[in-house]
């Protein structure tokens, strides 16, 4: 791929994130030592970039110069790149456990948790929570990926679904327990097969939360009518994935999804970290929106739709 930044007439693709698809056990968490390069500038604004082939082919390896960021349409001066698979990556798997996700469905959400976890590699953490009418750490953030899968075999339906209340949690986790921790990109990963049904939280609350979070939310959807046809995912995962650089997807087989959790796991391994110090020096809490472009009209690219300046 060409440097995008030496000629505008290449055509940028434009990408926001809004614009595609669309306590069983404790321990202390393990985490790699923090990278000084990351650790300083409070007014550094970082962005995780996924970044894939229209036609589903592979991306080439990209620089600096393909991408351009945009903060309320004004071009920044990039300050950080890091290339595709550089950091290390911690990610929470929320798994719907409510009385419709039957012993088939949840054999298969087991399979595919465990696809994923194959694909992270021996710095990377993850993080395992149930969810029905409460959310359920059934493996606490950590490295021992065997231990995680294991953990998943405590998986049993029953329960409504507080499926906002469990995305607030995994928010929430992550955001304590790498406090301050910058190098690692983080990602939720949702599976589910229906609507909040017993939440206390507001979804427009945990919305809130998650647009502050800098945490990218992946949504798998297992719906399906009374006929048992696939439905489209809620329009409240479809927004959550969309507002912070993730993807909803409706799985339409459950053949198909040990598949979508590899594709997941593999788009995870290749996310670029951009950063960059806004040209707007005002702290006034306004939402700033962000987008990307890429030099090449076959390349899709996600982040998230825009940060807090405060």
């Amino acid at each position: 791929m060409s440097s995008g930044f030496r000629s505008l007439s290449l055509g940028f693709l434009l990408v926001t994130s809004a614009g595609t698809l669309c306590t069983a056990q404790s321990g202390a968490i393990s985490a790699a030592p923090a990278s000084p390069f990351f650790r300083s500038r409070t007014d550094l604004v970082a962005l995780d970039v996924s970044v894939e082939h229209q036609a589903g082919h592979g991306v080439p390896a990209l620089t600096a110069d393909d991408f351009l960021v945009l903060e309320d349409n004004i071009p920044q001066k990039l300050t950080v790149f890091s290339a595709e698979g550089r950091l290390p990556l911690a990610v929470t798997l929320l798994i719907d456990q409510s009385q419709s996700m039957d012993a088939d469905r949840l054999d298969r959400a087991k399979a595919a948790a465990a696809a994923l976890l194959r694909s992270l590699g021996p710095d990377d953490l993850v993080e395992i929570l149930a969810f029905n009418d409460d959310a359920i750490r059934l493996y606490p953030l950590g490295s021992d990926h065997s231990a995680a899968e294991h953990a998943t075999t405590g998986l049993s339906p029953g329960g409504g679904t507080a499926l906002y209340d469990a995305v607030l949690v995994g928010l929430r986790d992550l955001q304590h327990a790498l406090r301050g921790r910058t190098e690692y990109q983080k990602a939720i990963v949702i599976l589910s097969d229906g609507e909040d049904t017993t939440s206390r939280e507001m979804f427009e609350d945990v919305l809130e939360d998650a647009r502050r979070a800098d945490i990218a939310i992946d949504a798998v959807s297992l719906r399906t009518d009374k006929r048992d046809h696939s439905l489209p995912p809620v329009h409240e995962l479809t927004q959550l994935a969309s507002d912070t650089g993730g993807r909803a997807v409706a799985v339409h087989r459950l053949a198909d999804l040990v598949p979508v959790y590899e594709d997941i796991g593999a788009e995870l391994g290749h996310r670029y970290r951009l950063g960059y110090v806004s040209s707007s020096t005002a702290n006034d809490g306004r939402w700033r929106r962000l987008s990307v472009r890429i030099a090449s009209k076959d390349v899709v690219a996600r982040t998230r739709a825009g940060y807090y300046a405060n």
